[in-house]
Order: C-alpha cells, then structure tokens, then sequence
C-alpha cells in the first residue's frame, strides 16, 4: 500500500500553482496544500499586471482550471511566519516549497534617491492594482516624471500614468484608483535606459501596444540611436530584438506636425541616471551621463551630462524577494540559496525536505514558459529525494494545521471562498458594464469569502 506524502507550497502566484499541478500529476501519492498570505490567489498576475492587459491577465483562466480541479487545497489569508512559523509548517508536511515570489523594487541608490517624490514601480503597481496591503490614495501631482528602467514594468507605469482614465473604464481597476488618474496633472514621462536601443528588455508586444494609446505620443530621439557590433548581433540572433529595434526606429520616422496628443511618452536611450535633483526638499529634475556603447553591447561613461525637469521619479529596475521568516536567505542576490531547488544552509548543504521555486528560486526573470520549466526541475529533485528516502511520511497533516489555524483564530480563506469572491467582483463589475470591479479592501475580501457579514467597503 502506497504512502501518501504531505506537500506544503507557499505562494499562490504562477509559481507555486504550476509546482502544484507538476507535483499533482507526478503519480506520487501526495495530499497538497497551497498557501497565499493575501486572501485571494494567483499573486503577480492580479497584483503585477497592468489592468489595461488583459490578454496577459488570461494566464488567470489555466490557473483556475488548474486549482478548480479540487486535489490542491488552496489555504489563503495565511501569512507564513506571522500566523504559523515555518518550523510548525516542517512538523505538519512532509517538504515544503517556497513560492513566494519577488514582492518588492530592488535596491537602487543614486544622490537624491530619498527625497520624497521617488516612489518604487512596485509600490505603485501595487496601487493601481489594488493590492491589499497597499495605501489606497497615490501623490500624483507631478506634471513631468521620470520613470528609471527599460522592462516592460516601465512602460506600464509610463502608459498608466499618461492614459486617459476614461480609456481605462473597461477594466476591473478599482475606483480608487480611477478618482487618483482622474486628478493627476501629467503631460510627460520620460524613460531611461543607460544602454542602447538593442538592449532594451521591452517585449515587442508591449512596445507596439505603447504606440496605440489614445490622445498619447510616443517621442524617440535620433541621437539616442546607435548599434554596436553587439548590437548588431543582437538583431541579427533574437528576432525579439529585431522587432523590438524596428518599432523604435519607425517612431524616429514620425514628423513634429504629426504629433499632438496632449500627453507624451519619452524613451531615452544611452542616458545613465546619476543624480535626482532637488530644491527645497522635492525633486525638481533628473540628471542623467550620456553613455557610448563600447563594441560587445555594454556602455561607458561619456562626461556629458543632461538635465531633465521632472517632479517626480520612479524606480522600475527589478523586483526583489523578502526574506521568509526561518528559511536562509540571500540578502545580496534577495533569493532563497538553493541548488537547483533545493534550499541550501550557509554551508551549502541542501535541507532535507526544503524547496524553492520561481523568482524567489532564481531571481525575477523569465516569464511564464521559464516558471513551468522551473517548477519542473524543483518537482523532479523533490520526486528524487523522497525516492531516496530523504523525504518522510511521519507529518502531522494538513487537516491538524487546518486545526491549529482554527484555534488561533486565522480566518483563513478556501478556494471555495475565492469562487464566491470572484462572482462578488463579477457582480459589482456587471452593474457598471465591466467584466469584474476589483475588491481592494483586506477585511471585505476575507468576509466575502468566508460568508461572512461585511460592510460592503471596496476599498
């Protein structure tokens, strides 16, 4: 007779569901349990994606066909480390995996840095997406910004800021963040990246789609444009960057008359960021190094130096993990230490029964293709040491954690609860002519999900 084993995942984002469903179908007996500290599931995908996205947001449609199968129970409004400690979560399962993302900007520090206009793209993100955990008002008094960075959380927060709200009615952002928009004074955002047009990390798709927005010009500048030997390589073996190269090179085609939106996106390339300028205690400008590529794609320093008049600036240069309270963590890289997922002590031998998956696995890169293949070598090396014996099945279980939870008073949320949470949304989105009206508010989400009373706050 067939052992089971108890499998514990923390994180209902991409990571931890496609590691579930990869563990699931693997033919061990397995009981999985599914952790999210905020009360509704799928991470980064409601709480990442720019609301105007909605091919990316149908991403959602395999997750929930995925848990909607019932033989991974999803146990959210859990905070690992808050509400159970890790040790607790080690006598309960048989392994763990952690996939709990990147949830927060990377360190990026330049003079001028701390004043207070110099906001985090996550935190703002955050903000328009309506995350609960988050401020629910945004200071969007700026009418010229800078926004740090060439991935496409750039664009986003440059399309974000400069789009018209009423082009944005269609979607489930919350009202909140309508009113925010509605206020705000912008007319330009300008982008920086310190290297050439070739080495940007825009996706193409999400360069084309910056040139379709309404009553938005999008202004490139000829002398941003040069492409080295690397460059060319580049072109020449990524038919990504081909396409991406192409777009930035039609725009510097486009005639001064031809452009007269009352909003304006401008990307600079070969501009290094090297100091926020302020007066008075608030940013005034952004002084950036003009830099020249060097032949193999990177860049050095020129010594000419450019000021732009900006009141506001935004960090989009990566994501970063938090540390998970009793599990090692590397607070250089801001991942879990692990051989190619399992997590590893400060001496680098790995802990039995420990595993990671996704961004906190291997730093915030890849998209969805290089999350599967990552759950896949995580899966097969958890498969391998419960083969080896490595792996136990003396855990006390989930239902018992499901009963400590319950004596601790932990309202925690089922996927039966996000089901009634996700027609809750539906229904207020249908009385306005949307697809769904995002709750933001913690305390109506957990109550909504849980059936219980509520005062109907959205936010």
């Amino acid at each position: 007779m067939s052992v089971t084993r108890t499998v514990a995942i923390v994180g209902a984002g991409p990571a931890g569901i496609y590691a579930a469903d990869i563990l699931a179908k693997s033919g061990l007996d397995v009981a999985i349990d599914l952790f999210e500290k905020l009360p509704a599931p799928y991470g980064l995908v409601r709480y990442g994606v720019a609301p105007d996205h909605p091919r990316i947001k149908q991403i959602i449609t395999a997750l929930f066909n995925i848990l909607q199968r019932g033989d991974i129970r999803l146990i959210g409004n859990v905070d690992v480390g808050k509400d159970v400690s890790v040790a607790q979560l080690r006598r309960h399962y048989d392994a763990i995996i952690f996939s709990t993302g990147a949830d927060k900007d990377s360190p990026f520090s330049i003079p001028g840095g701390g004043l207070p206009e110099v906001y985090g793209a996550a935190d703002f993100v955050y903000w328009y997406d309506g995350h609960p955990d988050h401020p629910r008002t945004w200071p969007l008094n700026a009418r010229e910004v800078a926004v740090l960075g060439v991935g496409n959380v750039a664009l986003d927060v440059a399309r974000i800021l400069t789009k018209q709200p009423d082009h944005l009615m269609s979607t489930e952002m919350p009202a909140n963040v309508e009113a925010g928009l509605r206020q705000s004074p912008v007319t330009d955002v300008h982008v920086f990246g310190r290297r050439g047009p070739a080495q940007v990390k825009f996706s193409p798709l999400e360069l084309r789609e910056l040139g379709h927005v309404p009553d938005v010009d999008v202004i490139v500048y000829e002398e941003d444009f040069d492409f080295d030997e690397g460059s060319e390589e580049a072109i020449r073996t990524s038919n990504q960057t081909k396409q991406v190269v192409k777009t930035l090179v039609d725009w510097t085609l486009k005639e001064p008359e031809d452009l007269t939106a009352s909003r304006r996106i401008h990307l600079h390339f070969l501009h290094a960021p090297q100091e926020i300028l302020g007066a008075d205690g608030h940013v005034v400008g952004i002084r950036t190094q003009r830099t020249e590529l060097t032949g193999d794609g990177s860049v050095r320093p020129t010594g000419e130096f450019v000021d732009t008049p900006v009141q506001a600036v935004y960090r989009a240069v990566g994501y970063f993990s938090s540390k998970v309270p009793g599990v090692p963590f590397d607070p250089v890289r801001g991942v879990i230490p692990n051989a190619e997922g399992r997590i590893t002590d400060p001496q680098g031998a790995p802990v039995p029964g420990l595993f990671a998956t996704g961004w906190v696995k291997r730093g915030p890169v890849g998209l969805i293709g290089s999350t599967k293949s990552d759950a896949q070598q995580t899966i097969g090396h958890l498969l391998e040491d419960v083969e080896a014996g490595i792996i136990g099945s003396d855990a006390l279980g989930g239902d018992a954690m499901l009963e400590l939870l319950d004596s601790r008073g932990v309202r925690y949320t089922t996927w039966q609860g996000w089901e009634l949470l996700d027609a809750y949304e539906r229904e207020l989105g249908a009385g306005q002519g949307r697809e769904r009206l995002k709750v933001v508010e913690r305390e109506t989400m957990t109550a909504v999900s849980r059936e219980e009373p509520h005062d109907g706050t959205l936010y």
